[in-house]
């Protein structure tokens, strides 16, 4: 089941590509072009995951979604334990923003979503923080694991300083989310085919939301200081015992 579930899921993209190539032809507004791209990917994602619980996959809880539903404006930080966080985040939020790696449009079952929903990409660090920036302004939810890359298990936790200067260097809001795994599945360097003997939990916490203001000590106007100051808060909070 869990190999048909992995078929589907690539079948599901190379079909969405093909969807996302006619969109592009036919919806000539790039705005409401990248709105019903991302509202059907993320009625793809619930497809999917509703389909892997019917199967007995997997099983996942999502506490907290109607904050996701809700925010705006700002950017939801998550750790990144397994290849499904993505996927579980994006499925409850259904105008999800995100900055991807650039590896990712070398992938034919992606590529294709990631442009038509007009996803960032990591490269030039300069300009991404500009455009970041600019859509946290106009009210986007942009979705960043810190990581930068799935998390190696009995590896400590360790945080790329970008989200932090986004967040400062925007004076936005952030919103943290936990997600945790009650078995070994889909890991950093785990395949697909290392099934556990149980079924594994998903289980996503929606935390709390504050502003990246709060790090810029009194006085001292530096935002590379508050953005060490961030990072350090972060990878407490997002560490995997508090997940």
């Amino acid at each position: 089941m869990t190999g048909c579930c992995f078929a589907l899921f690539g079948i599901g993209g190379l079909l969405l590509t093909a969807w996302f190539h006619i969109l592009c032809l036919r919806q000539k507004d790039p705005h409401a072009r990248t709105r019903r791209a991302r509202a059907v990917i993320s009625g793809s994602f619930r497809l999917f995951l509703g389909v892997t619980r019917r199967l007995g996959v997997l099983d996942y809880h999502i506490h907290g979604a109607h904050l996701l539903r809700e925010d705006s404006g700002n950017l939801v930080l998550a750790n990144h334990p397994t290849l499904l966080d993505y996927v579980l985040l994006a499925s409850v939020m259904p105008q999800c923003d995100c900055i991807v790696k650039r590896a990712l449009l070398d992938n034919i079952y992606v590529r294709g979503a990631i442009r038509a929903a007009d996803y960032l990409i990591n490269t030039q660090a300069e300009l991404l923080l500009m455009e970041s920036s600019k859509r946290l302004h106009a009210g986007s939810s942009l979705l960043i694991f810190p990581e930068g890359t799935r998390s190696r298990p009995g590896v400590p936790m360790k945080l790329h300083r970008g989200a932090a200067n986004l967040a400062v260097r925007s004076a936005c809001d952030i919103r943290i989310v936990h997600i945790h795994c009650s078995q070994l599945f889909l890991s950093k360097g785990s395949k697909w085919y290392q099934i556990p003997r149980t079924k594994p939990l998903f289980t996503v916490e929606v935390k709390t939301r504050f502003s990246a203001g709060d790090f810029f000590a009194g006085g001292d106007p530096s935002p590379a200081l508050a953005a060490r100051r961030l990072t350090r808060h972060l990878a407490g909070i997002l560490a995997p015992e508090h997940c």
